[in-house]
């Protein structure tokens, strides 16, 4: 079987303007370098906030006090507000304490209904991070 004849691509499908190509190319790398300073910016904003803290250790001392260690971290923090959450064996909570925290080791002691069990530092926040960490 012959082959009767040969098209050339450009005559069935048009010839594609290089500027075109050229402006859509253009159009995709300004459209990914935008979302990519814009991952890096959230990705830096989120791993540095302004103030982070960590429980280091709770004592149960009696029947309704319980002493807590939280280190604080601040970072050009203004306002910052740390909270502090003593729980019972059944989960509940039978305390709280909000504070405002000093650079460093923070040694409270939470007054509680009854007897706690176990200790939750909920987190610091600060102006600007309504995010506790």
């Amino acid at each position: 079987m012959r082959v009767q004849g040969t098209t050339d691509l450009d005559d069935r499908y048009g010839r594609t303007r290089t500027w075109r190509t050229r402006l859509l190319l253009t159009a995709v790398a300004v459209v990914v370098l935008l979302f990519g300073g814009w991952v890096a910016w959230a990705v830096w904003f989120h791993s540095t906030p302004a103030v982070t803290s960590e429980l280091v250790s709770f004592d149960v001392r009696d029947e309704h006090t319980v002493a807590v260690r939280l280190d604080v971290t601040l970072r050009d923090a203004e306002q910052p507000s740390c909270r502090v959450v003593a729980m019972a064996a059944d989960k509940v909570s039978v305390g709280a304490w909000a504070f405002t925290p000093v650079e460093g080791a923070n040694h409270i002691e939470i007054r509680t209904e009854r007897r706690a069990t176990a200790v939750e530092a909920v987190g610091c926040t600060a102006v600007g991070q309504p995010q506790p960490r």
